[in-house]
């Protein structure tokens, strides 16, 4: 069975939202509401839309300023405007910017499903002869926002060339799974991928770990080793947290990157690779490169394709398709029955902030199907920084330092007092975190 298509109706009264609301969704579609252009923006840019029903005049920016937005910005939404006052002037100057339909107020039920049904049989026409619109799914991946849809695209992109990619986004975000999709779609898809963390090998072993060493090269190299880009042979090496690398790596590196060959340690001569370089970061490498913190040779080698991953609060309303998932697969690998979640937690897990992004979603969803024993997930369940941050209001009168130490014991909470996690979580190193919980 097809999903229900999502329409969103933009209107500056309250009372017409919630009549176009009853009848669009008694015939099963997905409808979502907004009182001006400005927040029918946000939820365009945070979600999947199929049809926007625009009232004309409103107050500010009215229904052909949205008009003009979505067809400048957007392709495959539909736009059906609506008006109380029909002039000839305007159902021109609506057809000449994209409208699909023209709506006169009042209307009866079956003059507004009438024309919702004929601007999405227009839609569908239109996307006929333009290539399907990619999903998570032929990645292995979840989420079917627009940001993620963004994604998929550029995951297409760099799938079908030879060429280095840098993935970029916060802790907990799934790079890993973006940089296996990538290689699993290439040419590339029979070799070896190789994963590296960078941060996780100690300096003096990185050389060693990453190109291999020969016997004797230093204490305890009793015999020859291949390293991670020998292993990688005709496959993909992914150098995630590569901000930690050192500048003698960096140079290294760049140097792997230009001559396509590496050298053992404890050899002086060159080994010939066919290896492609993915690598990761959950920090602003480029804001690095500025400090003088990373080689700007090396990152624009590495940047060649860049892959821009999304926090998870950015991500509409994946947060729930994600919980569905995590929630079936817990339940298969503990037999256990699925609990439903209740509305109201479903509410703070849509609001809350995810400070861990996927990552803790996953842990928190995890922890519930072991310990939750009814057949409710409900409020009092969840991980007491979410309850907290959903029950409490802004105190604009606080200092930045409150703020911050109030976030980082929240972070700390949430993943039971682990503070590797949480400094990864924070993007900032253990060190750091000592020093900012010693001076509060």
């Amino acid at each position: 069975m097809s999903k229900p298509e999502h329409i969103l109706v933009v209107d500056d009264s309250p009372d017409t939202l919630e009549l176009i609301e009853r009848i669009l969704a008694a015939q099963d579609y997905h409808v979502l509401t907004a009182g001006g252009v400005e927040s029918a923006i946000s939820i365009i840019e945070s979600r999947p839309i199929d049809l926007v029903i625009t009232d004309i005049k409103m107050p500010g920016a009215d229904g052909f300023d949205l008009l003009r937005h979505v067809k400048e910005n957007y392709k495959g939404i539909g736009v059906l405007l609506v008006t109380g006052f029909p002039v000839l002037e305007e159902a021109v100057k609506g057809i000449k910017h994209g409208a699909d339909e023209y709506l006169v107020k009042p209307f009866t039920d079956a003059e507004l499903t009438a024309a919702v049904s004929q601007s999405l049989e227009k839609l569908r026409l239109s996307r006929k002869g333009e290539r399907s619109k990619i999903t998570g799914d032929h990645y292995g991946l979840i989420g079917e926002s627009r940001a993620m849809q963004k994604v998929y695209k550029e995951i297409n992109k760099a799938a079908a060339i030879p060429s280095t990619v840098l993935i970029q986004g916060e802790s907990g975000t799934g790079k890993e799974l973006i940089a296996r999709a990538i290689h699993y779609n290439s040419p590339r898809v029979a070799g070896p991928f190789v994963p590296v963390n960078c941060g996780s090998i100690p300096e003096q072993l990185l050389e060693s770990e990453l190109f291999g060493h020969m016997k004797g090269a230093f204490t305890g190299a009793v015999s020859s080793r291949a390293g991670f880009f020998q292993s990688a042979e005709k496959g993909t090496v992914f150098l995630d947290e590569i901000s930690e690398a050192s500048p003698a790596m960096q140079v290294k590196l760049l140097r792997v990157i230009q001559d396509k060959e590496i050298y053992m340690v404890g050899s002086s001569r060159a080994r010939k690779i066919n290896v492609r370089i993915m690598a990761a970061t959950n920090k602003d490498l480029f804001g690095l490169v500025q400090k003088n913190r990373f080689r700007e040779d090396l990152f624009y080698r590495l940047n060649v394709v860049a892959v821009n991953l999304p926090p998870l609060r950015e991500r509409g309303d994946d947060i729930f398709l994600l919980t569905a998932h995590f929630l079936n697969k817990f339940v298969r690998e503990m037999d256990r029955e699925t609990p439903r979640i209740s509305d109201e937690a479903l509410r703070i897990l849509g609001s809350y902030q995810w400070p861990g992004n996927v990552r803790e979603l996953e842990n928190m969803v995890q922890r519930l199907v072991a310990m939750v024993e009814g057949e409710v997930i409900d409020v009092p369940d969840l991980p007491s920084p979410m309850r907290y941050s959903a029950s409490r209001t802004d105190d604009l009168t606080r200092t930045l330092t409150e703020v911050e130490t109030e976030y980082i014991r929240n972070v700390l909470s949430s993943v039971d007092g682990n503070k590797t996690k949480a400094a990864a979580i924070l993007g900032i190193d253990r060190k750091t975190l000592r020093q900012k919980l010693m001076s509060r």
